[in-house]
């Protein structure tokens, strides 16, 4: 089993795998290290990855990329009405609220949900890593932004479900990167936590992050970003300025031709590219649309000037990060700098003087994040021994819960999880119930999600259940798990009471409210040390109740029914339904590519035959065989390039059997040469062999062998001689195969005749011992 990092972005896909001797990071069929997070549907298959990035300019309006912005949102939402934008392919709104995706596939118009196309991306991943490490690869770990909602968290792990994936954890950008920065230091002062900011600028967002580092330890200390901030955004700039000008300067507009727009937000990104080194850079497009050349040019300045906005918004989530981690500029001891958006040299000056000092690029800015993905992968897979190493994480967001529009917690607003909250992290609820409990799960700060972002995460209902007692609780524990997705775990009725003041109290004020609150102190015991590590809670919990309370009868206890709803969530039919249309999808991909296999066959063996027919099979073809495989050839070549350009596999593989029909015996005359001569030679040595051997043998034995030898021998002259009379291009009367099994038939006949002599006492030597005496 391997164990292997995700990093899916917005632009590019890395995948890191942990081998004994360290982290690789995986090449795709290109031999490069990233993948583009495309899939372009042509006609009759899908092109993913690279492939489908080079398939984007002739089917742009079948090209899905920027999922990222896509998955989990809504189609309302004013930010992804802006996205949809800028992305060339048709849209609407799905029946929940969500995005449908509409494509023209195998002629018929398809609806993909962004689900679906994450699910073929991780498929495509999954294949390539499958090809470069030649086992099955089910076990995962997978990089997500920070400021992923609970919906698109589990879009994520549908996601992969659909690929055949199992992730053992969702894990924050920023926190792979500083597992894998902090992991392999070894200079971490002994006199207390070092605190390293990671600001990691992406292609479509800006996250950081402030990490606190101890030997063996690392602890995030506060999550801030800005989702509608990255590197594209830069590319943006440059190409509404160079559209400006192309319309000054050509008269075209660039907006009217879905096709220039690809083109120029392109050509403006590796601009930015070469303005990162340096101070000036030219563009040339050739026709980009009106059969128009395009020429342009900018400096490094000017383009700073234009993105100064830009540049602005970056100290934000910098300053918000460091005042949640309640530390000064001072206290931060290193910044490190990521991403594929942060090699423009403003950011840095940027940074610098925020930080008071400069950036750190201690690690690949595009593949940290799947490193240290595949470092934590590592770590929860029991194939691999990884040195002990205690990562927490923390939630970005306040998570309350509520029973029946009532805040179960006492806390402000009913938050059950605050902002900032370690996890995983489970916490247990006591509810006095008599029927059906609902719970709804919801973001308790606005203010902490994204515009446009709803606050509703999902209801779960328990029940229905029937108490056969007058007194009844029902605990639940709530769980925020490795994912950073809140679950209730179980439910439990419990009936029966507990003999305690403050237990009683709690019932009473349960009784007359009738709605859930928070645990009596028996459970308040469970919730306060529930962030606990595993061993110090087992062994609270092993020690049994508190002394206060004394049990008058042992409660019953039934596990009750837990149904969930996910707002805007995938069902398990809708999963099931989108796994089986992966399924045939990749069928379809798969004989597609057979297909084309079997017609580039086809395609080199008529090349082959006629480059062949020139030179080493001239001689063994007559005039009219020739002539018509010639013909044939030519008259493949002309179908492959008219009618037979899109053929099923069957018609390729039926036309090259007829050629090799035709040109195969002229192929096995060819190869029959050269091993007549080979057998010819075989035969001939085992004659010589044999010949020499027998001088010891008796007279009898001797004569056989020779009589064999000379038979075969006279057996090879006269076939050889009848052969040379004949032309190369005939069928031969001396086979290979004939003069092998002839010389089978001399070792069988003289083997024996040498096995019989040796196992023949000998008779000459007896009388001569008897003479003696």
């Amino acid at each position: 089993m391997s164990v292997v990092g995700l990093d899916i972005g917005n632009e590019n896909c890395v995948i890191a795998v942990v081998k004994q001797r360290g982290i690789d990071v995986l090449l795709n069929e290109e031999s490069q290290r990233e993948t583009p997070s495309v899939v372009c549907f042509g006609e009759k298959q899908r092109f993913l990855g690279s492939a489908g990035a080079a398939s984007a300019s002739m089917n742009p309006k079948s090209t899905v990329s920027g999922l990222k912005r896509l998955i989990g949102r809504n189609f309302k939402d004013p930010d992804v009405q802006n996205e949809l934008k800028m992305l060339p392919f048709e849209t609407s709104e799905g029946p929940d609220g969500g995005i449908l995706i509409h494509l023209k596939y195998l002629g018929k118009a398809q609806v993909f949900t962004p689900v679906q196309i994450l699910g073929m991306l991780f498929a495509h991943v999954k294949e390539i890593a499958e090809k470069n490490l030649e086992a099955p690869v089910v076990d995962c770990v997978i990089g997500i932004p920070s400021y992923l909602t609970d919906l698109q968290r589990r879009a994520y792990l549908h996601a992969a479900a659909i690929a055949g994936l199992k992730p053992l954890r969702l894990m924050h950008d920023c926190t792979a990167t500083a597992l894998s920065y902090g992991i392999y230091k070894t200079d971490f002062s002994n006199a207390g936590p070092t605190n390293v900011a990671f600001v990691d600028i992406g292609q479509c967002d800006t996250q950081v992050c402030i990490a606190s580092f101890i030997a063996g330890h690392m602890r995030i200390l506060s999550h801030a970003f800005d989702a509608s901030l990255g590197g594209r955004d830069f590319d943006e700039v440059l190409f509404r300025y160079f559209v400006a000008q192309f319309k000054e300067q050509y008269n075209i507009d660039v907006y009217s031709n879905v096709r220039a727009c690809v083109r120029l937000r392109a050509a403006c990104e590796k601009l930015k590219k070469v303005l990162s080194a340096n101070a000036e850079a030219p563009l040339n497009i050739e026709c980009l649309m009106d059969e128009k050349d395009v020429k342009g040019f900018i400096k490094r300045e000017e383009f700073e000037k234009l993105a100064s906005g830009l540049l602005e918004r970056i100290s934000i989530p910098c300053n918000k990060a460091l005042a949640e981690a309640r530390l000064t500029v001072e206290k931060i001891h290193s910044v490190e700098l990521v991403g594929s958006g942060s090699r423009i040299p403003a950011i840095t000056k940027l940074l610098t003087s925020l930080f008071k000092r400069g950036p750190g690029r201690t690690l690949n800015a595009s593949e940290c994040v799947a490193r240290g993905c595949a470092l934590q992968c590592a770590m929860l897979s029991p194939v691999f021994r990884v040195r002990e190493y205690e990562v927490q994480d923390s939630i970005p967001f306040s998570i309350g819960i509520s029973s029946d529009d009532a805040p179960v917690c006492k806390g402000p607003d009913g938050i059950l999880f605050p902002r900032g909250q370690p996890f995983p992290s489970v916490k247990i609820l006591t509810f006095q119930r008599s029927g059906l409990l609902h719970l709804e799960v919801f973001y308790g700060n606005p203010n902490e999600l994204s515009s446009g972002i709803s606050q509703k995460i999902s209801r779960f209902t328990i029940g229905p259940f029937q108490s056969h007692s007058e007194k009844t609780r029902t605990k639940v524990k709530v769980q925020l798990n490795l994912h950073g997705i809140v679950d209730v775990e179980s439910a439990t009725l419990i009936e029966g009471h507990a003999d305690d003041s403050v237990g009683r109290e709690n019932a009473n004020a349960r009784m007359h409210k009738m709605e859930a609150e928070s645990a009596s102190d028996d459970s308040s015991m469970i919730v306060e040390n529930a962030n606990e590590d595993n061993a110090s809670m087992q062994s609270k919990l092993s020690q049994g109740p508190p002394a206060n309370i004394i049990k008058e009868q042992t409660p019953g206890r039934l596990e009750l029914p837990i149904s969930e709803n996910i707002y805007g969530g995938m069902t398990k039919a809708e999963l099931a339904e989108a796994r089986e249309k992966e399924r045939l999808l990749a069928q379809q991909d798969q004989a597609m590519e057979q297909t084309k296999d079997k017609r580039n066959s086809l395609e080199s063996y008529v090349y082959e035959t006629r480059n062949k027919l020139l030179n080493t099979l001239r001689s063994f073809a007559s005039d009219r065989e020739r002539e018509g495989i010639s013909r044939s050839l030519q008259e493949t070549e002309d179908w492959l390039y008219d009618d037979g350009d899109d053929e099923t596999e069957n018609a390729y593989t039926s036309k090259l059997e007829d050629l090799k029909k035709l040109v195969d015996p002229i192929e096995t005359r060819y190869k029959d040469e050269e091993g007549r001569a080979q057998a010819t030679k075989y035969l001939l040595n085992c004659i010589v062999d044999y010949r020499m051997c027998v001088d010891s043998f008796p007279a009898n034995d001797r004569e056989l062998i020779v009589t064999e030898c000379n038979k075969a021998e006279q057996w090879l002259r006269e076939k050889s001689q009848q052969q040379d009379l004949l032309p190369k291009n005939t069928d031969p009367v001396l086979w290979s195969s004939e003069i092998k099994s002839r010389a089978e038939e001399l070792n069988r006949t003289c083997k024996h005749i040498l096995q019989d002599n040796a196992s023949r006492p000998n008779t000459e030597d007896k009388k001569g011992s008897d003479h003696q005496e």
